[in-house]
């Protein structure tokens, strides 16, 4: 038996956090899979599981022998997939992290009409708020909506932008004549939680200067789902992305405020790790997502 199947039982079983569960997911024994993993152990010296009836864990070596063994492999088959990149069909698994508001707003569509087009290619769509290391859990690409910042990752713009300060038309009549984004200190704001600085709300002056405002309210809550409905019911004011925000304002239940102050600094981006050999899979979603942006924003 080769060792790179032995490195490839080991991965399948730590990505499944279990033999059993690795069994199940690839279509081998449990038994098969504790042979190879003992027999690449045996090979190396070192454990790199700890096994009992009721806990599965990494030793320290097993920590660091799956960073380096998952890149390796990952180098391997990214290598077979640009051999075999005029073959138009995808096959295979794309793990992808995205946040849940992606997820749910109406661009999350965008996942699914890639999915349609290639049926042959399984995707792994994680929707989670946290900031994920690729390379640490295995992730092939990230969609992050964001400022971009020095990464040793590369990143591709597929759209632009950017939060909408928003509240009730009758909210707004009640409140009156606004002339200053400072103002909103004083009045009930809607929190997203999910903000980095989620009461501390972000803007710039009309000479580019930044500046933030402190803001309060009845409302804090982990989406911007259920910030915008918060907004339509005439309880805060709230800042929500412009592809939640807009459709209720085009629908009349929302109106924009402040739009002149607001920084156009953020974007909706494709994220993964630098590597020799960029994989068809990777390129090809991510060719699909700024093209799904470019006709359908």
């Amino acid at each position: 038996m080769d060792t790179l199947t032995r490195i490839r039982a080991f991965i399948d079983v730590v990505d499944a956090e279990g033999f059993s569960a690795a069994a199940r997911r690839i279509g081998k024994s449990k038994a098969l899979l504790s042979k190879y993993v003992r027999e690449l152990e045996d090979e190396l010296g070192a454990l790199l599981l700890n096994r009992t009836t009721r806990q599965f864990s990494l030793t320290e070596a097993g920590h660091t022998y799956y960073r380096s063994a998952s890149e390796i492999l990952k180098e391997i088959d990214n290598l077979a997939d640009l051999v075999r990149a005029n073959n138009s069909d995808l096959k295979g698994r794309l793990r992808i992290t995205v946040p849940r508001t992606f997820v749910d707003a109406d661009i999350g569509q965008s996942l699914i009409d890639f999915g349609k087009e290639h049926p042959e290619l399984s995707l792994d769509i994680v929707s989670d708020d946290r900031f994920i290391d690729l390379v640490e859990e295995g992730f092939d690409v990230a969609i992050r909506i964001t400022r971009l910042e020095d990464s040793t990752l590369i990143a591709r713009k597929l759209d632009d932008f950017q939060v909408l300060v928003c509240a009730s038309p009758d909210f707004m009549a009640k409140a009156g004549p606004l002339g200053h984004p400072s103002e909103l200190s004083k009045l009930p704001c809607i929190l997203d939680t999910n903000g980095r600085s989620y009461s501390s709300w972000r803007f710039v002056e009309k000479d580019g200067s930044p500046f933030t405002v402190s803001v309060s309210g009845q409302i804090e809550v982990n989406s911007p789902l259920a910030a915008a409905r918060a907004a339509v019911s005439g309880i805060g004011v709230a800042v929500l992305p412009d592809f939640i925000a807009r459709p209720k304002i085009a629908a009349g239940e929302l109106v924009t405020f402040f739009d002149d102050f607001l920084p156009k600094d953020r974007g909706i981006y494709a994220i993964y790790p630098h590597r020799r050999y960029l994989p068809t899979k990777v390129r090809t979603f991510v060719d699909f997502l700024h093209s799904w942006f470019r006709s359908t924003r």
